[in-house]
């Protein structure tokens, strides 16, 4: 009987339009239920599954037939990673479907009871590897229930052999699927052969491990090879969304595991926009100078941006993660992570531990203390020092035999006296070319400083059991670690914990993730070879006093960040995030509905828009954002309706606006953020800032300029009444600082004895008259137009913040402006999340009554698509309490950017052609 699992397939999800992996997908605002579950996504599961049955795959080591992999080869056997049952399995131990099947056991050859298992059982083992990851996961049962979801990996049949996946029955899938959610709540994805090894082998081992890993690529291709490992890579992705999807429950928390699934977030967002989605990269992070040369560069970062909160090893795998971000895709930063488009992506630090607890049961397991003895009996004499370690070229087992040969050669003293063993476990993807390097060290080495009774290097190309691996790093007198490139090294822990009694130092490469946690350990430069024989000298010759000292400070360290402590502290840092007050209140997408009543309606319409980011896009060069013809199209169509008046109220100046929007007769413009003003149907411009005084300039230009020189790429735009600096140009990084540095030598030079202000814009910094600025224009032109039924004005940018406050605080039944008793004149108050929510809860109230009016037929938690068939038009939330809130005189405010940015509008679109398409469909030029 199949076991039925949670999905929240049948709960009605509404989601946002799809949008491309070079696009960022919409957020919502996250909301958890009380007591949320959590998904945790990994590429494996934590189990190495095997399948018996005879009948099918036909396998007998002793003289029967096995299948082959499906492309006329003999069939595989995971010769590198054999052990009993399951190839990847960590252990001997076996769990199988049925308990009962245990009754029937036969007695093998070493003495243990092996099971006699029936067609069709799962035997169960911990899959190697990970193990500090799946332990800190394993440990947050205790406070949530947890879903594990991952690709089931290699199957193998009963004797070892690798079980394609064309040869898996329906039977095998829900066996299996049945035996993981019974034993954890573990939920297999099934891949196909192929798919998986472009995923695995293609994609991520190929390109991003090395990428990740400074390893740039050597062989030149046509590109074929590298997009079909791609479009796998999505696909793979792709299906693990989906799968999370399947099992989703509304107010769930996601946890996403490393580079394998780094298209997850966002495709999972836009299926899912309200979920809370953390993602957790185990390996390194490489600086923008390497990141950059990925072709897929702007998908793999935008593929993460989609999740709430991403953690790094350490604190400079953040920092070049951010550094990615605003120097490849051109986000802008911010102390707590990534502003994208709006919505606030966290990113931390959250260093890994090991399962001490375990960790501490293993190393003094029955087992370990006679293999122990066996190591010291036959290193006896002998100082051991000890290496263990996967042979990849980032893990500098290279570096660490030249150095090991070099401390051997610089103290002659030794030789005799020092071993190194060296454990090198093959990787998934053998490597022979560093595999034979590493034998022609060794056999070098051996050759030049061994002897008959002497052998100076230990080589151990093969996985070693549990008991063993114990043994060897509590009987050393040295753990030698000289990765050039990783991202922790749990090694490095275990070691630690085992020299609980010996109290043996740690030499450490400095280019790991532990180093800078672990002030106690003996830090190296790999390519130092000098250098490390130097330390491992010094190392042999501390006093028993400072080993203690060192261990003690390193044990420490261990106990208190152990693998638990990260996964807590993770997951308690998401939940923290997305369920306080630093969620921007989400802006409704704008309802095409309602605004075509409202503007149908209307007997006269007030209509104003910024210029760029609103109109149309942002570009680089002031220059460059020439208009489109689809938007002087609308434009036009505006402007000839005799029920309309139309306004661009810009930063740009006179001498542009007339070249560009010129033609477009009844069009009113405000040049330079409301310093000029030209009415409809004139060709005079007034000059709102003739009476001002003008020498500030002179003093603004001169720290602009000086500033200019010393920032590649930065400009200075004269206006007529204002000075611009721009720095969209310059390097990200440093052009945000020289940014800042010049705000603050304006701010105590200029604005302190002079009437005016600084207007920090997208990539620049604009100084006007304190008492000009965009929002003072909507005043005038509403007070103007008193008899305006209909009131639209669109912005992008900060600056247009004053005219969407001046439009809230003026509302006649917004009750967001406050009077002052003595004048009589309404004060705009200041930007604050009360105005925020009053402004939201008052467009959720126009919505719930057009609803009401439109689609009371609607059955509850249904979705309505607007006119334009991709926005759902979701349940609105009731108003602020204590509000007086009314949708007469609606007063449409709309931002262009994301729904979580902060703003004081009360509606939003994505993109500046979007709100050109509402134009159209206003005026009748485009279709609903």
């Amino acid at each position: 009987m199949s076991t039925i699992h949670p999905s929240s397939s049948q709960t009605s999800l509404s989601a946002p339009k799809l949008v491309p992996l070079t696009e960022l997908p919409e957020t919502a605002q996250v909301v958890l239920s009380e007591k949320p579950r959590l998904i945790n996504v990994t590429h494996q599961i934590p189990f190495a599954c095997t399948i018996v049955d005879r009948t099918s795959f036909c396998t007998n080591v002793n003289g029967g037939t096995a299948i082959s992999n499906g492309h006329g080869s003999p069939p595989i056997r995971r010769s590198s990673l054999a052990v009993l049952r399951h190839p990847a399995a960590v252990s001997s131990q076996v769990e199988v479907s049925d308990p009962s099947i245990a009754q029937g056991a036969a007695t093998v050859a070493n003495g243990t009871l092996e099971p006699v298992l029936e067609d069709g059982d799962c035997i169960l083992e911990p899959r190697r590897g990970h193990s500090a990851m799946y332990s800190g996961i394993k440990s947050l049962e205790k406070d949530l229930e947890t879903i594990q979801i991952g690709w089931v990996g290699e199957l193998a049949d009963q004797d070892g052999y690798v079980v394609p996946y064309k040869h898996l029955s329906e039977k095998h899938k829900q066996s299996l699927k049945d035996r993981l959610w019974e034993k954890e709540k573990v939920v297999p994805i099934f891949l196909e052969d192929s798919r998986a090894a472009g995923h695995y082998e293609g994609y991520c081992k190929s390109v991003l491990w090395p990428l990740f890993h400074y390893l740039l690529w050597e062989e030149a291709t046509d590109g074929r090879i590298e997009k079909k490992n791609w479009e796998d890579y999505v696909f793979v992705n792709q299906q693990f969304a989906d799968a999370i999807v399947e099992q989703y429950q509304p107010g769930d928390i996601v946890w996403i595991h490393d580079y394998h699934l780094l298209l997850v977030p966002h495709l999972l967002r836009q299926k899912l926009p309200g979920a809370a989605i953390g993602v957790f990269i185990h390996a390194p992070f490489p600086s923008s100078e390497i990141f950059r040369s990925l072709p897929k560069r702007v998908e793999v970062l935008n593929g993460l941006l989609g999740a709430n909160q991403i953690g790094f090893q350490t604190y400079s795998y953040a920092r070049h993660f951010i550094s990615c971000c605003t120097r490849v895709n051109g986000y802008e930063s911010t102390p707590r992570g990534i502003d994208a488009m709006g919505s606030t992506v966290w990113v931390g630090t959250f260093p890994i531990g090991i399962d001490a607890d375990r960790v501490e049961r293993q190393r003094k397991a029955p087992g370990v203390l006679p293999k122990m003895d066996a190591i010291r009996k036959t290193y006896k004499g002998k100082r051991v020092i000890v290496g263990r370690d996967k042979l990849d070229l980032v893990k500098g087992v290279q570096q660490k035999l030249h150095a090991f040969e070099k401390f051997l050669n610089d103290y002659p003293e030794m030789q005799g006296e020092v071993v190194l063993i060296q454990v090198t476990s093959p990787p998934l993807v053998e490597n022979p070319k560093l595999e034979a390097k590493i034998a022609e060290l060794v056999a070098h080495i051996n050759g030049t400083y061994g002897s008959l009774n002497f052998t100076p290097v230990h080589h151990y190309h093969q996985h070693i059991d549990r008991d063993e691996y114990y043994a060897l790093l509590s009987v050393a007198d040295i753990g030698l670690i000289t990765s050039v490139r990783d991202g922790m090294n749990t090694t490095s822990l275990e070691y630690i914990m085992c020299q609980s009694e010996n109290h043996g130092p740690l030499i450490l490469s400095e280019f790991t993730g532990t180093a800078g946690s672990l002030g106690g350990a003996m830090m190296v430069n790999p390519w130092d070879y000098q250098g490390v024989a130097r330390v491992i000298y010094d190392a042999l010759h501390l006093s028993e006093e400072d080993k203690r000292s060192r261990h003690s400070q390193l044990l420490k360290h261990v106990l208190a960040h152990t693998a638990q402590n990260w996964a807590k502290s993770f997951v308690s840092e998401l939940i923290l995030n997305v369920g306080t007050g630093e969620q921007s209140t989400p802006t409704p997408y704008l309802d095409l509905n309602i605004i075509v009543d409202k503007y149908r309606s209307a007997t006269k319409r007030l209509l104003m828009f910024d210029y760029d980011g609103t109109l149309t896009p942002i570009r680089k060069t002031p220059g460059a954002a020439v208009p489109q013809e689809h938007m002087l199209k609308a434009l036009t169509a505006l402007a000839n309706d005799p029920n309309n008046v139309v306004w661009v109220i810009s930063g740009r100046d006179q001498k542009v606006l007339e070249e560009w929007l010129g033609d477009v007769q009844n069009l009113g413009f405000s040049a330079e953020h409301g310093s000029f003003m030209r009415q409809p149907g004139s060709k005079k411009w007034v000059n709102l800032t003739e009476s001002l005084d003008m020498n500030w300039k002179n003093d603004v230009i001169e720290i602009f300029t000086y500033y200019t020189e010393r920032t590649q790429g930065s400009f200075i735009e004269h206006k007529r009444s204002s000075l611009t600096w721009h720095y969209r140009m310059a390097d990200p990084e440093f052009g945000t600082f020289q940014a800042k540095e010049c705000q603050n030598h304006l701010e105590n030079a200029v604005l302190s004895k002079l009437p005016v202000e600084i207007l920090v814009g997208k990539k620049n910094l604009e100084v006007r008259p304190t008492i000009v600025n965009k929002g003072e224009i909507v005043k005038r032109l509403l007070s103007q137009h008193p008899d305006a039924d209909f009131v639209l004005c669109a912005g992008d940018d900060k600056t247009d913040e004053d005219m969407f406050r001046a439009l809230a605080g003026v509302g006649v039944n917004s009750g967001i402006g406050r009077r002052d008793s003595s004048s009589n004149k309404t004060l705009v108050v200041p930007y604050n999340h009360e105005l925020v929510a009053a402004t939201a809860a008052k467009i959720a109230e126009a919505t719930l009554q057009h609803s009401h009016a439109h689609v009371h037929s609607a059955p509850p938690n249904s979705t309505t698509k607007d006119l334009d068939g991709i926005r759902p038009v979701s349940q609105p939330s009731p108003p602020a309490p204590g509000s007086t809130i009314s949708a007469a005189n609606e007063h449409f405010s709309i931002t262009i950017g994301h729904a979580l940015k902060k703003t004081l509008a009360n509606w939003h679109v994505t993109s500046p052609e979007e709100l050109i398409r509402v134009l159209g469909i206003l005026t009748g030029v485009v279709e609903a």
